[in-house]
Order: C-alpha cells, then structure tokens, then sequence
C-alpha cells in the first residue's frame, strides 16, 4: 500500500510538471509568432494570394511603342513659386488654435501616416460602407469551402477584429474628422497619407471619397498637419491618366496651406505622391511620366513631385531605379511577409537607395490580424504583444536613419493596422480584441514617443 501510494504521487508530480512545461512551450511559441517571420521568405502560398499577381503586368510591353509616341504634356515652370502660392495663401485659411498647439505635441513632418476615408454609415451614407465587409474566399476552392462566407452586419458585427472607440463611424462626419486629426496631432505625426482615388471612382466595397478630401484638408490644418496622397490602384492607371491626376491633385488642393510639400535636399519644396501597387505596372511605362526624356513627363513641369512607389520583392529596387520614382516604401506591417517589410533587409535596401539617390521609407506598424475578413489568413497574424512588436519595428526603422517613416497605420481597421483608439467590446457572437491591459490611446502615446525619440536621434545624425 505504502509503493502504492508513492508511486501515485509521482505520478500526480509528473503530470503536473509536463503540463506545466507544455504551457510554458506554448506561450514561448505565441511569443516567437511574432518575431518568427523576420527570416521567412516571402511567397508562402498564403501571403502570394493578397497582393496583386506579381508575375502578371496589367500593362502589357506590346503598348510601349504606342506609349512611346503620346504627346510631351505642359511647359516647363519653376515649381517653386507653386511655393510661395501655398504660403501666400495661409493667411486665408482656417488658423490654429493657440490652446490647442499648447495641448498638443509639436507635428513631426517626417512622420508619414497612412489614413482611410472610406468608412459610411446610415446617419451620413444611408448605408454602411467597409463596416459591413464581406468574408474574402481563399483563392483555392478547396480552401475556401473551409471558411464562412457573408458579410458583416453593423453596428455591433463589423468586419475588423478590434473595435473603434468612436464605433461605426462615416468618414464624412465632420466630428468624426476632427477626433482622427486630433488624435494623429497628439501621436505627433506630422503628414497624413490619404488614401485617394480619381473622382467617380473608388475601391470595389467603397464609394468615391474625393469631395471628402477639402473638408480633411481643413480640419488638418486646425491641427496643424499636412496631407498627401496615397494614388491607389485605379482601373486604367498608366503614365497619361498619372499625369492628369497628378494635375488634378495639385491645380484643385495645391494651394491650401495644408497640402504637403517635401523640402529636397536642392531646397525645393515638392508634393509627395505614394504610389500603391506600382509594381503592377511596367518600368517602361513609369518612365514616360517620371524621367526627363519621358514622353508624358512630368519633370520640369508645375506638375513635378516627389513619387514613391512601393516596393515588395527585392526585384523591385532596379524597376524603381529604372521607372524614375524618387523613393519607395514597403507599407505592410507583417514583418516577414514581403522583403521589402522584414526589418532585416532594410538596411541594405537603405544601401541601395542612398547610391541610386532614392529616399527610403520604411514603414512600421503595431500589428497585422485581418481574419475578420480573411479567416483563413491566421497564418499572416503578426500578435501586437502588448506595443512590442509595434516598437520592435520603430527600432529596426531608427538603425536605418530613414530621412521619413511611414506609419502603418491610423485605421486601417480590416486588417488591424490601426493605431486609432480601440475599446473592449463583446457581442452574442463576436469577442473583439482590444489595447488591454493599456489604454485606448496606448499606441498613439507609442507614435508619439518614437516621435521624440526619432527627432532627437535625427539631430545626432546631422550633426
């Protein structure tokens, strides 16, 4: 009876320790999930599947020719008086509030944040626009019949996997816009990136927003911020339908006081134009708008800018190059889902850029979860880990000495990029995540940080 007993309590003492070690293993591995994909390559058969075919040109080299011989568009001015006509027309713009400069950290203009105005509800819109996102289906039939199809159905079922303080909102509403510049004003951001197609036109879940953009170019400059444009991928976008956007953009916003201009290192003071999905186009078609010989160039012009394109596979570095763009970005925050957004080939990619005189933008984000729209990208989910992972990638961005960083981003809800603030929110069938055991602006004090941080180690590198 006495072996008997012993022998159950070793038994019991065993259990217990390999249970105990079990959890230990597993909260090691959620642990490195995050950290894990920094050396995976990129084109895994779930990360592929989200961009647009790389292999694949929607332009095709049989219209180069064509191209070739459109007609050279308007004659060459100075841009710098496009300059002096933004700071003319200050006086007549909305000014800042003295209590609200006293409130707010200083705007950090090399702080570049990608911001979303696609958001509707029925109080503004007559209807939910992205609220109410449908589920994606996974390329592979076989994989999609796995997952649930549908679309989300608002207020309380939205297709995001946190919960915005500010609920379901409209991007239309002035308050709404008002409590986002206000919020990236007090992150210390300093340029908001918006997301921008030409007019009537709009992404396949959305509607055009484009008479949105002078009611955001008002409140930014409440709060003393910039605004640029992030040119998404329109149908139909090629070198002559760039040109003409580009005209567009800068003759109807040019000239308000909160429209962006980047000091060069020549002293000019030039627009900035991030160009989303530019690898879909081919280099010879870029470098008809973007090289001085171009035959629908925009060097030289009143139409000149600074454009960045985003650059994915490493192969994209000599496409820029070859295109003409003046930098490139790497947008996504899944470190370790593209090259060009693993923290580890930054610095050579920063390499290439300072030889080729290209500005490198990396850009950082607290975290990546979109499986409330693609529930079979789990795979992809890059875990917050409480702003970690969020400071990991400010850290490996400030090794690099960028000249800008780009952020990751305000509200990109669907895809949990988002530094907005974020409640804890619970429904019959939905459990959200939140920013605990923080706050709901937790991230925005971490932008703003990082913000300090950068400035102070910018001075050093000048120096």
């Amino acid at each position: 009876i006495l072996n008997y007993d012993i022998m159950a309590r070793f038994r019991r003492r065993t259990c217990i320790i390999l249970l105990l070690f079990i959890l230990f293993i597993c909260s090691i591995m959620m642990a490195l999930k995050t950290l894990r994909p920094d050396r995976a390559g990129f084109g895994d058969p779930f990360g592929l599947g989200l961009l647009p075919e790389l292999q694949q040109r929607t332009v095709l080299l049989d219209n180069k020719q064509n191209s070739l011989n459109r007609v050279q568009g308007d004659p060459v001015t100075h841009v710098s008086n496009l300059h002096s006509i933004a700071v003319n027309t200050m006086k007549a713009s909305m000014p800042p509030v003295n209590k609200l400069e006293e409130e707010l950290s200083s705007p950090n203009y090399n702080f570049h944040i990608f911001y979303y105005s696609w958001f509707g509800n029925p109080q503004f819109d007559g209807k939910y626009i992205h609220w109410n996102h449908p589920l994606l289906p996974h390329w592979d039939p076989k994989i999609a019949n796995n997952y649930p199809k549908g679309r989300h159905n608002p207020p309380e079922d939205i297709g995001a996997n946190f919960y915005p303080e500010l609920g379901s909102y409209s991007s239309k509403d002035p308050s709404v816009i008002e409590a986002h510049m206000k919020q990236m004003r007090s992150a210390s951001t300093g340029v908001v990136v918006l997301s921008w197609y030409p007019p009537g036109m709009a992404d396949e879940n959305g509607e055009p927003t484009d008479n949105l953009v002078p009611v955001i170019l008002d409140y930014a400059h409440k709060y003393n911020l910039k605004v640029t444009f992030h040119i998404e991928p329109y149908k139909d976008r090629d070198d002559r339908s760039m040109y003409h956007n580009v005209k567009y953009i800068i003759d109807k916003y040019g000239g308000h006081p909160a429209f962006y201009r980047h000091k060069t290192s020549t002293g000019r003071f030039l627009p900035m134009f991030y160009v989303y999905d530019s690898y879909v186009t081919i280099p010879e078609i870029w470098a008809n708008l973007l090289t001085a010989s171009g035959s629908q160039t925009i060097r030289n012009t009143p139409y000149d800018a600074l454009f960045i394109a985003l650059l994915v596979e490493e192969r994209h570095k000599h496409d820029i190059h070859r295109s003409g763009f003046d930098g490139m970005y790497t947008y996504f925050a899944t470190n370790g889902f593209s090259y060009g957004s693993s923290h580890h080939n930054w610095a050579s990619l920063k390499a290439f850029c300072d030889s080729n005189n290209l500005m490198f933008i990396p850009s950082v984000g607290p975290g990546y979860i979109d499986t409330s729209i693609r529930p079979w990208n789990n795979h992809n989910t890059r875990n917050r880990v409480n702003g970690k992972y969020y400071e990991t990638a400010f850290s490996a961005a400030l090794l690099v000495r960028p000249e800008v960083i780009s952020i990751t981003s305000f509200n990109e809800w669907h895809e949990g990029t988002q530094i907005e603030k974020a409640v804890p929110k619970r429904t019959g069938q939905v459990v959200y995540l939140d920013y605990k055991p923080h706050k709901p602006n937790v991230y925005l004090e971490l932008t703003q940080k990082w913000s300090e941080k950068y400035r102070k180690e910018q001075e050093q590198w000048l120096m």
